[in-house]
């Protein structure tokens, strides 16, 4: 695609915008609806999407959107913009500042491991915008960030969102908390922020969809590190994702293999 600098300003600028949307809600005591999945959503998460979604629709016509609130445009188009206004809105709607509001252009031509062109993660009560693009590295709020270089599990922080949607596969949770030496609940997308720029080695979730996936197809490995499911193929298009450093790589995958 031409002109991958510009169209990755637009989208942060894009992003920043609808981060300022959603800090006009946060802490505000919102009323908070359920979905048919029971989970949460706003009118933080509602009006940040449709911004998102209008200024994609003026700029790139041609493209498509896949949004949580609002669901897909312009299916067929080969550009797919994914969006999730907020993601960790139990997180938003106590009042925590870890959710993030996340972007990805993704080439639906292109293989699962390089479908992701563009992936940005913005963190907008914290202050970080997290963003890479294929083959331009991976940066924090303009600094250039790697992954940490902890080659042990021994030695390793791991952390999940919460212990939900494991199943008869809670087991794996459980040998990567008995192997690692620090594990946190710093979870959502924010974990996988923290795991692309040096702060923490592991990431693991068994359920996701590909809103809450796309932007960590490329953030990730611009940073040197992998997102991949379960069985080690990376992709943003599978339910269960976990994300390394990279060196830990292969260990991490003995234990998700079963």
């Amino acid at each position: 695609m031409d002109n991958i600098a510009g169209i990755l300003e637009f989208a942060l600028e894009t992003m920043y915008s609808a981060g300022r949307i959603t800090l006009g809600y946060f802490q505000a005591g919102v009323d908070v609806e359920r979905k048919g999945d029971n989970s949460p959503v706003t009118i933080a998460d509602k009006s940040a999407e449709q911004a998102v979604r209008e200024a994609l629709t003026r700029y790139f016509p041609a493209h498509g959107i896949v949004g949580e609130e609002f669901g897909r445009s312009n299916e067929g188009a080969r550009y797919q913009w994914i969006v999730d206004p907020i993601d960790g809105t139990k997180s938003f709607i106590h009042g925590v500042p870890i959710y993030g509001s996340l972007l990805a252009l993704t080439d639906t031509q292109a293989p699962a491991s390089e479908a992701t062109l563009i992936g940005i993660a913005h963190f907008p009560a914290l202050g970080e915008m997290v963003y890479a693009t294929r083959g331009g590295g991976c940066f924090l709020n303009g600094r250039r960030m790697t992954t940490r270089k902890t080659a042990t599990l021994a030695d390793a922080t791991f952390l999940f969102s919460d212990v939900v949607g494991y199943g008869d596969r809670l087991d794996v949770w459980k040998q990567l908390v008995d192997s690692t030496y620090i594990q946190r609940t710093w979870g959502d997308s924010y974990g996988y922020a923290l795991v692309a720029t040096g702060r923490a080695d592991i990431m693991l979730d068994p359920i996701m969809n590909l809103w809450d996936s796309a932007p960590f197809g490329v953030i990730l490995p611009e940073a040197g590190g992998t997102f991949t499911n379960w069985q080690g193929d990376a992709t943003i298009y599978d339910s269960s994702t976990v994300a390394t450093n990279g060196l830990l790589f292969d260990a991490v995958m003995a234990v998700t293999r079963g």
